[in-house]
């Protein structure tokens, strides 16, 4: 059907983001614009064609498909397709095909790229990458390797504790780390050689393995500066090394956090590092939302706001564990407390519930294993209970005898389900991938983890039902234009924005550090691992971090706006409460995870 520049005009100006546009350069790009009329079923472009531009739909529906001809979105009045591929080189990264005849704008790409320069309203509407949020500098963003001095000052163990304080008197400094070999074995301060030293009367010719603290905390450059700060609090200590690969690379002190303040989050932290039951601690991770609704405000990623929030439950975890211990008396063998879940993740919101586990030594005896550690985990998960994080509705906790075992065991299990993947191996593997060390002695893990993923990725039958059972968590989308909200019930008209928006993510980003053997934990830190070993391709690494950012961050947003109104947390969003902006977004983010649950499908041999 033939159209007139006063019909597309007018067209334009009911179609957002060219409503924001002056009259003169609407005028100006309706007379760029091409008009076609296209039949019922005919292909407008498929994967990999040149394009020809920008498309808007004047009338008709467009279906959109992807590589592997799976329909992912259906098309109709004023949408624009065409943009991702313009955006990068040109080329479809989709199918579109004709579903019911109509007519179609087409912007060519010229005019779509000067409109994109010009335009700011256009540019934020087109641009789905993460734009910037404006944020303090402070250290819940800045990296640990911007904080820390390298090429700390270093001495061996035998040396002796007067030639330490030579050494920090010469360098002015108040530690010294203790290196044999390369490797960090202790470290010593000035608060060591007055307490241990000259409190103690000591000889000048003590050695510094004598009176250093001996396998001292450590971080990795990469971690957070609130990272230092929590421990620092946590632990009450003042220095502490950085290690990367093994090998001593830097040193942060007090000091160096002096203009740099995580206040609410730290604040939490030492209160918790210091209260004496778990009704306190209580009291401290009360405040919990309110720190959601800071951090959000100030525009935080959704990535630092779940760590610090992490971070809170994971400091609730071991003084839990410290007080079990200071009342049972120490451990018979050595364990590892481990969380699995959004704790493992290191994703925790405003609504967490707990999910965790016990390796127990080898050595354990059942009576040990039913006494001991039994009532050791009791008194912790029900102190995470008190303190707000709730009984894990499936029992995953370590007060169920099956997640309270010793690590031969624990091999028995992984071994099991990855030879046998049935559904509820599939399941249970799901979860215990995601496991993170959170009090204990590590060393328990650090094997197991390596080997489950060896066996794991090598199994391609396991791989392919654990594929299977990822894609059961599907993003709310409705072929009919718009979001799938929920029918009935408690959150009738609303979108579950952790079942169906974030968890299907997580699934995929598990999936893939199964197949490379990645070992972070994180969804966005799988995510980016995936994409620097070369198993996830660059643009599908962008196209679904964006996606996750834009769905997570949606996901905070919405729990901090319940907050301020007095209300708790949730995870059910109505999308009519959304600007058509912000719901165009959501659901282009949506159809990114879609498409990238149908290529990981059809790509992996899946079974039925």
């Amino acid at each position: 059907m033939p159209l007139t520049q006063d019909q597309i005009i007018r067209f334009l100006h009911s179609v957002h983001p060219y409503d924001t546009l002056q009259p003169d350069a609407i005028a100006t790009l309706a007379a760029q614009v091409q008009v076609r009329d296209v039949p019922q079923g005919a292909v407008i472009y498929d994967r990999g064609d040149q394009l020809e531009g920008l498309y808007l739909i004047y009338s008709g529906e467009v279906e959109i498909s992807d590589e592997n001809g799976v329909i992912v979105s259906h098309l109709g009045l004023r949408n624009s397709f065409g943009e991702r591929g313009l955006l990068r080189d040109g080329v479809a990264v989709t199918g579109a095909r004709m579903r019911e005849a109509g007519v179609l704008l087409v912007l060519p790409p010229t005019p779509f790229e000067a409109l994109m320069a010009e335009e700011p309203a256009v540019r934020a509407f087109f641009d789905r990458s993460r734009s910037a949020k404006p944020q303090e500098r402070s250290l819940a963003t800045t990296r640990v390797e911007t904080l820390m001095t390298r090429g700390p000052a270093e001495c061996g163990p035998g040396a002796t504790v007067q030639h330490a304080a030579g050494l920090m008197r010469d360098k002015r400094i108040s530690s010294l780390c203790i290196t044999q070999d390369g490797a960090l074995r202790g470290i010593l301060t000035t608060r060591d050689l007055s307490n241990k030293v000259l409190a103690a009367a000591r000889p000048l010719d003590t050695t510094v393995r004598d009176v250093m603290t001996a396998d001292p905390i450590t971080l990795p450059p990469s971690a957070i500066g609130s990272d230092v700060l929590h421990a620092m609090m946590e632990h009450r200590i003042g220095h502490l090394p950085i290690v990367e690969g093994g090998s001593l690379v830097g040193i942060v002190t007090q000091t160096d956090l002096t203009c740099f303040q995580a206040v609410s989050s730290a604040e939490l932290v030492r209160e918790i590092a210091q209260a004496n039951t778990a009704e306190e601690m209580a009291e401290v991770t009360a405040r919990i939302p309110k720190l959601l609704v800071q951090l959000v405000a100030a525009g935080n990623r959704h990535e630092v706001v779940t760590r610090l929030i992490t971070d809170i439950a994971d400091t609730a975890t071991r003084r839990l564990l410290a007080l079990a211990e200071a009342a049972l008396g120490p451990a018979p063998v050595p364990y590892l407390w481990l969380a699995c879940g959004s704790q493992g993740r290191q994703e925790q919101t405003g609504v967490s519930d707990q999910d965790n586990c016990l390796f127990l030594d080898d050595a354990v005896t059942d009576t040990d294993r039913d006494g001991y550690f039994a009532e050791l985990a009791k008194r912790v998960c029900d102190g995470l209970n008190t303190c707000g994080y709730v009984y894990c509705p499936g029992d995953m906790m370590a007060t169920n005898p099956r997640w309270c075992q010793p690590v031969r065991v624990w091999k028995e299990y992984f071994a099991g389900w990855i030879n046998k993947p049935n559904p509820e191996a599939q399941m249970l593997a799901s979860v215990m991938f995601d496991l993170r060390p959170i009090g204990g002695h590590r060393a328990l893990f650090d094997d197991l983890q390596e080997n489950t993923l060896k066996a794991a990725s090598a199994n391609s039958i396991f791989v392919a039902h654990m594929i299977s059972n990822s894609l059961k968590h599907q993003p709310p989308l409705s072929l009919l234009r718009g979001l799938a909200t929920i029918r009935s019930g408690e959150h009738k008209n609303t979108i579950d924005l952790k079942h169906n928006g974030v968890v299907p993510i997580v699934d995929l980003a598990r999936i893939h550090a199964l197949r490379g053997r990645l070992t972070p934990v994180n969804t966005r830190a799988r995510l980016e691992a995936a994409e620097a070993q070369g198993t996830l391709s660059a643009s599908g690494a962008q196209d679904l971090l964006s996606a996750y950012d834009l769905i997570a961050d949606t996901r905070l947003e919405h729990q901090a706006k319940l907050v301020k109104q007095g209300k708790a947390p949730d995870n059910f969003l109505p999308p009519a409460n959304l600007p058509d902006f912000d719901r165009s977004h959501l659901r282009d983010a949506f159809v990114v995870v879609k498409t990238m649950q149908s290529a990981i499908g059809h790509g992996s041999g899946m079974l039925g």
